[in-house]
């Protein structure tokens, strides 16, 4: 075994993109390890953790970054090395001399007293007290980070409400104020539709179909996924609506998330029973027949809400349909049925959005049945995601335990890769789902990094005598800087089945398997 580890002093690269490279390299032919990060404190306990740390590295400053490779031989490790520093010169490296660098919130807002949003992103450990400090400053918070404890999360928006401030978060992924999207988020037109989603794709996918059938949203504020919960009480999603009900430009308000804890979800319709705007709640799973008032109208999937928000908005979100893709569907699912043996009865759809794969849960298990998943909490339904998948299965592969020190696979979508290519060997899967978002915040180009698993996965069921049908869905708009379009042809151009919302790529999967 062969191991180098090499610090650089006061050079400075996006996390995100040193995490993306160093997957890109540990997939190299004979790497065992390849970590490359800047010097924190918890970077360095990950490097002594897995064998990778020396004098140098304990040594090594917050501005300094660390290449650690451990492979099989040297010869393996020169090659990693070489594809690595191609990859940081096509980066963005920064001298620390060039910026200026903030230790803390407080020092920031010192010097820009005029900036009214903080997005947050460190170890949970010291997210709480910076968000704290940001609202002390009477600045909006969207926190990204995660691991933070609910008593802080409750501390924090119980603090925020009371300045009429927001506190987005933690693990918020979505938002967009006054159309400037932060995290990950598309661009969608301006309209008179406001929005508050407790998850980031779900957010996202209503934000897209809204603009795709031609509304436009004022706001669109993320809770994190925690806030509807016993113990946080929905306090931001609670403020959230009272400052959309105030706002004059939002005629219509839109709520999306799993379902709340109920004495939570009671709060929510009691407050919305005192505006007269019109509100669309969709709480996946959630009832829909609860008695209401005539502007409260509940949905049961992404789309439809999406859908009933804009005719509300003023907008004939029933133009003219495109027949002709519709019939084009229709033919698809017959020759992918026919394409199938018998024993190829099963599904597997490996999701990048959290939601936007809750959502398919939704869908598949009525059509198909038994469904296990790593996001359901249903007695027989639950698996872990690294667990042998038999059978019907739908994973997050955003969840924790794919991307402890990894980046998600919306930033990364290669980190998918292997298992999809591995599905192609399995003699009862007939049909695989998958998810791209595009947009802030996603690679530029999650389709173009999937394309080889998809042909490994068609290949290996190939020369076992099988097809392999592929049936996807992008979620983002024709103003997104990746190109919806160019995403969108490359699919088609691997007989990948093209649908148009989350909500029919899980039909259409469904539909091929019944």
């Amino acid at each position: 075994m062969y191991s180098n580890i090499m610090v650089k002093k006061n050079t400075y690269y996006d996390s995100v993109t040193l995490m993306s490279i160093g997957s890109k390299v540990k997939a190299l032919t004979g790497i065992d390890e390849a970590v490359v990060v800047m010097a924190t404190d918890m970077n360095k306990e990950i490097l002594a953790m897995v064998g990778l740390s020396n004098d140098d590295v304990q040594n090594a400053g917050q501005n300094d970054f660390i290449i650690a490779i451990r492979s099989d031989e040297e010869e393996s490790y020169r090659a990693a090395l070489e594809m690595l520093e191609e990859k940081l010169a096509k980066g963005e490296a920064v001298s620390m001399g060039s910026q200026v660098v903030y230790n803390t919130i407080k020092q920031a807002a010192a010097d820009f007293p005029d900036a009214n949003v903080a997005v947050i992103s460190v170890p949970g450990k010291y997210a709480a007290k910076e968000a704290m400090s940001a609202l002390k400053n009477g600045i909006h918070v969207m926190m990204f980070s995660d691991n933070v404890t609910v008593e802080d999360e409750k501390r924090l928006k119980e603090y925020a409400a009371s300045k009429g401030l927001l506190m987005m978060g933690p693990d918020c992924g979505t938002a967009a104020l006054n159309s400037v999207g932060l995290c990950f988020a598309n661009k969608v037109r301006k309209g008179n539709i406001g929005l508050i989603g407790a998850s980031g794709t779900g957010l996202q996918e209503v934000m897209v179909q809204i603009d795709r059938l031609g509304g436009g949203v004022t706001q669109a504020l993320g809770t994190g996924g925690r806030d509807l919960s016993e113990a946080v009480g929905g306090i931001m999603m609670l403020e959230g609506i009272k400052s959309l009900m105030e706002e004059p430009g939002t005629q219509v308000i839109g709520l999306i998330s799993k379902p709340p804890a109920k004495s939570v979800e009671e709060k929510i319709f009691k407050l919305l029973e005192q505006t007269d705007k019109h509100v669309v709640v969709c709480f996946l799973e959630g009832d829909t027949s609860r008695n209401a008032k005539p502007n409260l109208h509940l949905c049961s999937n992404l789309f439809d809400a999406a859908k009933k928000a804009v005719e509300l908005a003023g907008v004939c979100a029933d133009r003219d349909q495109d027949y002709a893709r519709l019939e084009l569907l229709n033919e698809q699912v017959k020759q992918a049925r026919q394409l199938l043996k018998p024993e190829q009865k099963y599904l597997r759809g490996l999701f990048c959005g959290g939601t936007l794969c809750a959502e398919a849960l939704s869908i598949i298990r009525g059509r198909l049945g038994e469904t296990r998943s790593n996001i359901s909490h249903r007695k027989g339904e639950e698996m872990k995601g690294k667990d042998t998948c038999i059978g019907n299965v739908l994973l997050d592969m955003g969840d924790d335990e794919f991307t402890n020190g990894r980046p998600h696979p919306m930033i990364e979508p290669a980190l998918r890769n292997d298992i999809i290519a591995r599905q192609g060997s399995d003699a009862t899967v007939g049909v695989i789902l998958l998810d791209f978002e595009i947009g802030y915040g996603s690679h530029n180009d999650p389709v173009g990094e999937t394309l080889g698993a998809i042909r490994a996965a068609k290949a290996a069921a190939k020369a076992q005598g099988r097809a392999l049908v592929f049936v996807s869905y992008v979620c983002g708009t024709d103003k997104d800087k990746q190109s919806l379009a160019e995403q969108k042809t490359a699919l088609l151009r691997e007989g990948v089945i093209l649908a148009a919302s989350n909500m029919e790529a899980a039909c259409i999967a469904a539909d091929i398997l019944v």
